[in-house]
């Protein structure tokens, strides 16, 4: 794993760091790559139920890092693109936890994540058409899908950022803070690791690929995801704690 992003696996979570600061964690090649190797780890391992993605030293991520564009390199995994979740997702839920500014591409990764706490003095804003650029990784397809079309031309257009108070308000984060994020985003984890794990992975993949969906056939392209699900032990301890009134011991299975 690269210096660049640093992994902890706390109680069921795992805990990916950008480790830039003094860069405001300006998104490098390595470090995309490093996050997408931690999101393998958080599929792959059993006992992880969830991620969270932060930035180091009070910044979340400031976009691309410049100078590295200069030299030619672009700050993506060859499978999750920007970041190395901007094209793709681990089917375990991530929370972004946001402090300081999520700038262009770092707005970006943080709409790629599944859920949003930011403090409420963050910053978020696709700027790329101040610098004459284009909000390529996700920024100017995902807003108009988040937000009504006027507003989110408004943000593609001007490239002026929001805070976070007015972001929480058109429902682009879920959670302020005001503490560091990565504490409120860790209770919100907490809430997420107490679930069925394989419920949590079925209902986001749901979340995540429904509005595809054409309506008559919405209960034909849900089957796949939920088809184990009200066969499987956990759903079966699910029913007998809730029964016996105690907390479900779940087994992924």
């Amino acid at each position: 794993m690269s210096e660049q992003v640093l992994v902890e696996a706390r109680g069921g979570v795992l805990e990916v760091t950008i480790n830039r600061p003094e860069q405001r964690n300006a998104m490098t090649k390595a470090a995309a790559q490093a996050i997408a190797a931690a999101m393998d780890q958080l599929d792959a391992d059993a006992d992880l139920r969830c991620a969270i993605l932060s930035g180091a030293g009070g910044t979340f991520c400031a976009g691309m890092d410049l100078k590295g564009f200069l030299r030619g390199e672009l700050p993506v995994d060859e499978r999750g693109g920007f970041g190395g979740i901007t094209t793709w997702t681990p089917k375990k839920p991530v929370i972004a936890a946001v402090d300081g500014y999520a700038l262009a591409g770092g707005m970006e990764l943080a709409f790629a994540c599944d859920l949003i706490v930011a403090h409420e003095d963050a910053k978020f804003g696709i700027p790329e058409v101040k610098r004459g650029l284009v909000a390529a990784g996700g920024g100017a397809v995902q807003l108009p899908r988040m937000l009504p079309r006027p507003l989110a031309m408004e943000l593609a257009l001007t490239g002026d950022p929001i805070g976070a108070r007015r972001a929480h308000e058109l429902g682009l984060v879920n959670r302020l803070s005001r503490g560091p994020a990565l504490e409120t985003a860790r209770e919100l984890a907490e809430t997420l690791v107490a679930n069925g794990p394989l419920a949590i992975i079925a209902t986001k993949g749901i979340v995540r690929d429904s509005w595809l969906w054409p309506v008559e056939d919405i209960n034909t392209y849900q089957n796949p995801y939920i088809a184990h699900i009200f066969t499987s032990e956990d759903a079966k301890e699910g029913a007998r704690a809730f029964a016996e009134k105690r907390k479900p011991e779940w087994k992924g299975e």
